[in-house]
Parts: C-alpha cells; sequence; structure tokens
C-alpha cells in the first residue's frame, strides 16, 4: 500500500508558507543572574505585544503530609498584595498598562504568566520582582483565600466525576511518593497550614534560584538583562529546596479502587498505568499511543466504544511530570452499561494494540496532528513562551524543542506496540469505578 507523504515533509511545506522565519535554537538568548534565577529571552516582533512566563519549581510533588494543597494556594496568594502593590493592585496595575494575566498549578510547577504591550515591560518586571521578594502574607488575607480554595475543592469534586475518580485512583496507584494527592490537597490539610508554613514556602521555592523566566515579543535582549538587573538581581538566592527523594515501587499486581457518588447518572472506569518521567526516551511512543486510542472519530476508542454505543466518551490523559508517572484512561458508560463491560471494552481497544501493533496508516495521521499543534503553538509568542519554558523545565533543555519533531517522526507501528506491551499491562495497573451504586459480588 502506498504511504501517505510523511509528516515532516507535510509539515516542512506547512513552515516554508506559514512562516519562513521559523524559530530556532540559535535565536533564544538565555543568561543567569548572579542570585541563580534563569532568564530566556526570545526577540519577535511579530506584534507590538511580549510575554513573561514563570516557571517555579514547585508543585504537590514538594509538598509532605499535613500542608499538602499549599502550592496551589500560592497561585491565589501571589495576587492578593505586597510591599509595594497592595492588595488587588497587581491585577488593576497590570490592565491598566494593557495587559493580562493567569496562572495554573501542576504536580511539578507552578507557572505565572504575563501578557501585556512591549512598552509596558517594565512595569511588569516591577510587578513580578515586588510580590517575589515581598509577598504580604497576613492572617486576614490568608483566611479570605483558604475559605476560597475550601470550595474549589468541594465544589469541584461535586461537579466533576473525573477529578473525583482520579483523586480516590492516584492514592491507591502511588504508595509512596506524594504524585499520590492531588494538587488542590486533602481538606484537613487545607483548614490547617499556618501563617509559618506558608511564610517559609514562599522563602524556599519563590527564591530566585528556583525559577526560569521566559519572555518572547517585541522586546531586546539589552533592555531585558538591564530591567532583570535592575529588578530581579537584588532578590536574595535561598538555600535549594531539598530533593524529592522519594521513588515509587514497582507494582506488583492490580489494584482497585471503588467511589460511591449518587449523583452518577451511568458508571466511570479509570484505568491508571505506570509510565516512565517525562524526559524518558519512551515518552514520544507513549503520547501518540495516546492520540491512537483516543484522538478523533477515527480513534480506537472513538471507533470500539462510542460507535458502538458502549461509552459516551472515551478519552486519555499523560500528564508531563518530572518523575515516572501514570497514563490515564477514563470511558463514561452509555445508558443501561455496567461497568464491568466497559472496564472489558477499553480492555480489549489495549491488548489489540499489545498483540496486534497499529497500522503505518493511522500512526502517520496522529503523527501528522501531532506535529501540526506543535508547530500551530510555535507560530504565536505565547505558544513559544509556554512551549520553551515547558521543555527547559521537563526535558532539561529548551534545545530539545529542536529535536521533537524529528523525534515524534522516528517512531514507528513496533514502538507503538513494544510501550503498550511494556506500560499497559495488568500488573502494572489501578482501575477505578465510579458509580451511584456498587456492584454486587459475582
Amino acid at each position: 500500500m502506498k504511504r501517505t507523504l510523511s509528516a515532516l515533509m507535510l509539515l516542512a511545506g506547512l513552515l516554508s508558507t506559514s512562516n519562513a522565519n521559523a524559530t530556532t535554537a540559535k535565536d533564544i538568548n538565555s543568561f543567569t543572574l548572579d542570585n541563580g534565577m534563569k532568564i530566556m529571552v526570545l526577540e519577535d516582533g511579530s506584534i507590538p505585544n511580549a510575554n513573561m512566563y514563570l516557571f517555579w519549581k514547585v508543585g504537590s510533588r514538594n509538598e509532605v503530609p499535613g500542608i499538602t494543597g499549599i502550592s496551589h494556594f500560592f497561585e491565589h496568594m501571589m495576587f492578593n498584595g505586597s510591599k509595594k502593590f497592595g492588595p488587588k493592585m497587581f491585577d488593576r496595575t497590570m490592565e491598566a498598562a494593557g495587559g493580562a494575566n493567569n496562572a495554573y498549578t501542576t504536580e511539578d510547577m507552578t507557572v505565572y504568566t504575563d501578557w501585556f504591550p512591549a512598552n509596558a515591560l517594565e512595569t511588569i518586571f516591577d510587578l513580578e520582582a515586588d510580590r517575589i521578594a515581598y509577598l504580604d502574607i497576613n492572617a486576614e488575607m490568608v483566611e479570605s483565600e483558604r475559605g476560597v480554595v475550601q470550595s474549589e475543592r468541594t465544589t469541584g469534586l461535586e461537579n466533576s466525576n473525573w477529578r473525583t475518580i482520579q483523586e480516590a485512583l492516584k492514592g491507591v496507584a502511588f504508595s509512596a511518593h506524594p504524585y499520590s494527592w492531588s494538587v488542590i490537597g486533602y481538606e484537613s490539610d487545607i483548614a490547617a497550614w499556618s501563617l509559618e508554613d506558608l511564610q517559609q514556602y514562599h522563602k524556599t521555592y519563590y527564591a530566585p534560584n528556583n525559577a526560569v523566566v521566559v519572555i518572547v515579543g517585541d522586546v531586546k535582549l539589552a533592555e531585558v538583562k538591564k530591567l532583570a538587573n535592575q529588578y530581579f538581581a537584588p532578590i536574595p538566592a535561598q538555600t535549594p529546596p531539598k530533593a524529592v527523594r522519594t521513588l515509587e515501587p514497582v507494582q506488583q499486581g492490580e489494584r482497585r479502587v471503588f467511589v460511591k457518588k449518587e449523583s452518577a447518572s451511568t458508571p466511570n472506569v479509570m484505568l491508571a498505568y505506570h509510565i516512565p518521567a517525562t524526559s524518558h526516551a519512551d515518552y514520544y511512543a507513549l503520547d501518540l499511543l495516546s492520540s491512537i486510542l483516543s484522538q478523533g472519530n477515527s480513534s480506537r476508542f472513538y471507533q470500539g466504544l462510542v460507535d458502538k454505543q458502549i461509552a459516551t466518551a472515551a478519552e486519555t490523559y499523560m500528564p508531563m511530570s518530572f518523575d515516572p508517572n501514570l497514563f490515564y484512561i477514563l470511558g463514561v458508560a452509555n445508558s443501561g452499561v455496567e461497568a464491568n463491560t466497559l472496564e472489558l471494552a477499553l480492555l480489549e481497544q489495549i491488548n489489540l494494540i499489545a498483540s496486534q501493533g497499529v497500522t503505518a496508516e493511522e500512526l502517520e495521521k496522529v503523527k501528522n496532528i501531532k506535529l501540526i499543534n506543535f508547530y500551530r503553538d510555535m507560530e504565536t509568542i505565547n505558544g513559544k513562551a509556554n512551549t520553551l519554558g515547558t521543555y527547559e523545565m521537563y526535558f532539561g533543555s529548551f534545545e530539545k524543542l529542536f529535536d521533537a519533531p524529528e523525534r515524534y517522526n522516528t517512531v514507528t507501528p513496533a514502538d507503538i506496540q513494544r510501550v503498550a506491551q511494556t506500560y499497559l499491562i495488568r500488573a502494572n495497573r489501578t482501575v477505578g469505578v465510579l458509580a451511584a451504586t456498587e456492584e454486587s459480588d459475582k
């Protein structure tokens, strides 16, 4: 059978027509301040805007029982006042300069994003430096935001079957590693953080030597260096955080958990398999396997479960992570379908790939989709900043970003079958079932 046009040839054409000046590794300038803060700069004058991403190496992985959820809490606290810019002034000052911001917390990182007209660059440096060096952690504000986070946790679990089943499953799949708890933390810990806990956590993890800053847009390297030395360099480095030393023991058999949720209209089944950290060579094959299973109407799950009315939805999720993590699969049963039937249908599709492999055509299709999306992200200054920082953090160097297209393209059908046979096996699996009632013993 004649092969389709290769992914790299297709995307070479895409790039030549849509972005003649594609970003290369040589376009990225980086420097490190005396306090250990690494700053990466990409000059891009395509629009008169810029953005600043601050990647802090702190997430739920850095917590311990008693202070779980504290990393996510700082995503709220960092907007609530510091020495120069008081409560609510961070957002107001940025908006007055024509900018906007957001933030997110993961198991491994907390990331703050600023988008703004390029002529507001100094204002952004001023805002960020103030809350890094002088965040106001006072009792009144802590209690206010504590209530917000408690409500967010409760509402999230009520409204999302995914979050409910994932939280229960993580606690079973991980017996030792801190990935075992959710990013938002345990309810009792949220209620118990002390001011001392918060102050020490901020001092330790919001130190300049624990951050990578990425600035992309209509800026000049010399200007960025000047402002970085003026605003960020005076912030003192701190003793580096203690390394996360716990390694999750190899799972030796299937584990199971059931979650009763009376509001669930049909059963949900989640499968989770231990996989290596993102920096592992198998990342690209696993990422493509995820797409083959669940991306689009031609995917294995859609054809094998949704089309056959076994499931209303079936999806996969593979988080990027510093340490070995989980490859998640979630199926939502159709009306009248029992959890056991749905579970067996999901496993059938996985086992077909493990036993028979995939075709060259379906692999080529997901490669093309993956790489087109990859290059689409690299067409905007926001996408460039996020992608550069992501590769710097998870792969150890932003330069790995420019190897990614070839790494995807060289994955073979045999690689897909191998990773399915290696990781998606029963002994390595945790099964979670969420339903209104638990099935009786049979």
